[in-house]
């Protein structure tokens, strides 16, 4: 009779795939590479705008450890894996809000060419999941040298406004929710703490989520050089306004 998995082995192979995403994001600088990277590279791509530092991680292939020496791995199936939410290390999902930027570090012997046109095919067809104001997001990295026990894998850090509707709102929330009841705000007071840090705390994570949403719905503006601008919703009708301004 088979086993199912216990409670050990599932937090074994949740920590492994922590790691190994944690060290696919400097293996570029431990080990030599056909395109390296690094982390002054990644920041300053992957953060167009200060307060806007919140990344999404992923990393592929997420597959049972047992399973590897049985998997057929290829730069296609990597790139297709890699911008499924299925694979994302945050609980939201990236089709929800659009990319403002993101970075993929492949491991493995693979060709350049090859992770080019596949990361600029992905991003032709899901178009519509990146903003357009911000050409080239799309950062791209690669290290002949592969983990233990895997032929090839690639680790993904998306910046995508789906952060701000999905853990941000959720936090914003359930915040919200105990303060309004003062739960657990003696424990702070007593400390040192003032209220009003709390307040202020509040508006900070709400100015957040609304600046997520406005870099979301921005469109590129012919009119101020390029910059993204926001919709203007009082044009979309203009047949109704001329009516309104006729009584």
């Amino acid at each position: 009779m088979c086993k199912g998995p216990t409670y050990i082995s599932v937090i074994t192979e949740l920590i492994t795939w922590i790691s190994m995403m944690c060290e696919g994001v400097t293996t570029c600088f431990r080990f030599p590479g056909q395109l390296n990277s690094d982390l002054r590279k990644l920041a300053v791509n992957m953060v167009p705008f200060p307060r806007l530092h919140f990344f999404v991680p992923g990393f592929v292939p997420l597959t049972a450890l047992s399973n590897r020496p049985y998997r057929a791995l290829t730069v296609p199936s990597l790139v297709q894996q890699m911008f499924d939410a299925k694979n994302l290390m945050a609980a939201c999902d990236p089709h929800r809000g659009r990319y403002l930027s993101a970075a993929a570090i492949f491991r493995g012997r693979m060709s350049t060419k090859e992770v080019d046109e596949q990361m600029l095919n992905v991003q032709r067809r899901n178009s519509a999941y990146f903003v357009p104001w911000i050409p080239n997001n799309v950062q791209t990295a690669i290290c002949d040298i592969p983990p233990r026990g895997l032929r090839m894998c690639a680790t993904f850090v998306g910046n995508n406004t789906a952060i701000g509707n999905g853990p941000l709102n959720r936090v914003r929330s359930q915040f919200a929710d105990m303060y309004r009841r003062r739960a657990f705000v003696h424990w702070y007071t007593g400390e040192g703490m003032e209220e009003q840090e709390f307040a202020q705390a509040e508006s900070t994570v709400n100015d957040l989520c609304d600046e997520y949403q406005q870099y979301q719905e921005a469109t590129v503006s012919t009119s101020s050089g390029g910059a993204p601008r926001k919709p203007n919703m009082t044009t979309t009708r203009p047949a109704q306004t001329r009516k309104t301004r006729q009584f």
